[in-house]
């Protein structure tokens, strides 16, 4: 493995080690006040961050080992850029100014700056050599609609929601709601879309 490579590798393997360590310590400080651990793991950026971590890791650590990563980690890479795309992109665009509560600023700067930023490079500077189709686009809606589903019927039941655009009682009524969610959808559909042109670019650049 060239020098450069493996630099590549250590540095997305420690990158997902710290992401690993920072959602750690901002879940003991969300139980330490109290807060509920099911709502901790309601917020998409950890569900996002959570699985982007555990793919940074597990392909750097085929990549040191020399070994190649199979079809299904690949599709997982593409989920999990998709979803870190779309974290970056909904934060800047809708919560940059929201109260962030106990959230800790070098968490927030990782989870929603960095780890976007690094994933999206990491799935660039390494296209995946599995050939995506419609079907691997479908697949990376599947968490985030799954998701919305689960955030609009756990909040009617409980009266709490993680982000103000998906309570009713904040985004002008389930008409309102029904705006984001479809917005945030073509998000997620176009994100993948694009995303998963790149290799096939490479594709036909190596024919």
């Amino acid at each position: 493995m060239p020098s450069q490579s493996k630099l590549l590798s250590i540095t997305t393997w420690l990158l997902g080690l710290l992401t690993l360590v920072a959602m750690a310590t901002q879940l003991t400080i969300h139980l330490r006040l109290n807060f509920s651990l099911v709502n901790f793991f309601s917020y998409f950026t950890n569900l996002a961050n959570l699985l982007a971590a555990l793919v940074l890791i597990a392909t750097a650590s085929l990549r040191l080992a020399s070994r190649e990563l199979s079809p299904a980690l690949e599709s997982a890479r593409a989920v999990s850029a998709v979803n870190m795309a779309v974290v970056g992109i909904v934060f800047s665009v809708l919560l940059r100014n929201v109260d962030l509560g106990s959230l800790q600023p070098w968490v927030n700067v990782l989870l929603h700056y960095v780890m976007p930023v690094a994933v999206m490079l990491e799935w660039l500077l390494r296209p995946p050599r599995t050939r995506f189709t419609a079907r691997h686009v479908g697949l990376c809606l599947v968490i985030p609609l799954v998701y919305l589903a689960y955030v609009l019927v756990r909040g009617a039941a409980i009266s709490w929601y993680p982000y103000p655009f998906l309570n009713p009682a904040h985004a002008g009524g389930y008409g309102g709601v029904a705006l984001y969610v479809a917005g945030i959808a073509l998000v997620f559909w176009l994100v993948a879309c694009l995303l998963l042109i790149v290799p096939k670019r490479r594709q036909v650049r190596n024919h």
